[in-house]
């Protein structure tokens, strides 16, 4: 009796465990826009860990540019793969020169800027919004900028818990003025495998601006009805689009 009981009780263990696919051949390095940091990506990266893929986030700082692009080959060095580089808003311009690295198989795009040569998030910024269309509410201190603390809920994070958002207001990362003015020069979109969502309900970055960035790199394009934040607000599709991007998947 004692060895059929036990042997019930690991069947029923095995069978709450939830299931975790074996290892993919492909590592996924998740770059964080600005305001924010990586923990933005938690639900993605439960995601994306339970189909059996490496995940790893990179924490740049926001400050520089290039300390951002240099932290985030650090990152891509650790990856026991070849690397699908995902990033997110500002993590956009980081991918577009991280994204030259050799280990870097494609690029993926989720409300984020795509540099070309000469380009920086300043010159792109300056381009008109068209009518209906928002740019971020932002203020400047010193030499960073933020998102005003009482719109950020809705201009970030629209469609995120407001708890949540709030405590992003007011946890927000300074964004230096050193990364918003430098220029990029090296450009991976021309020569690597490029995906784009684009953010149909954004109020930080226009999605007109996004369809032009989009179409000049030659990415597959997806529109989703979302706020700024889409990983937040809808996890499951971006894990998914993030997925798309991995020509070795089998299902």
């Amino acid at each position: 009796m004692k060895t059929l009981i036990s042997t019930l009780a690991a069947m029923t263990i095995a069978t709450a465990a939830p299931a975790i696919a074996a290892e993919r051949a492909v590592s996924i390095v998740l770059v964080h826009g600005a305001f924010v940091d990586g923990s933005g990506w938690k639900d993605t990266y439960d995601i994306l860990s339970k189909a059996g893929y490496e995940v790893l986030v990179v924490q740049q700082p926001t400050i520089s540019l290039r300390d951002d692009v240099a932290e985030t080959e650090r990152v891509i060095a650790k990856a026991r793969h070849p690397v699908i580089l995902v990033g997110h808003s500002y993590g956009g311009m980081v991918i577009t020169e991280a994204g030259d690295n050799p280990k870097v198989r494609s690029l993926v795009y989720l409300a984020a800027y795509a540099p070309d040569v000469g380009e920086s998030v300043s010159t792109l910024s300056e381009a008109p919004v068209p009518p209906g269309e928002h740019k971020g509410p932002l203020v400047t201190e010193g030499n960073y900028l933020f998102v005003e603390r009482d719109k950020f809920p809705t201009s970030f994070a629209a469609g995120v818990d407001p708890a949540t958002t709030r405590f992003m207001a007011a946890a927000q990362l300074p964004f230096g003025l050193q990364a918003v003015q430098t220029k990029v020069d090296r450009v991976a979109w021309k020569t690597k495998p490029t995906y784009y969502m684009v953010t149909m309900e954004d109020h930080i970055i226009p999605p007109s601006l996004l369809r032009t960035m989009a179409k000049r790199s030659g990415a597959k394009v997806t529109e989703i009805k979302s706020s700024h934040a889409v990983m937040l607000s809808h996890p499951r599709e971006v894990a998914a689009f993030i997925r798309s991007a991995d020509t070795s998947a089998t299902d």
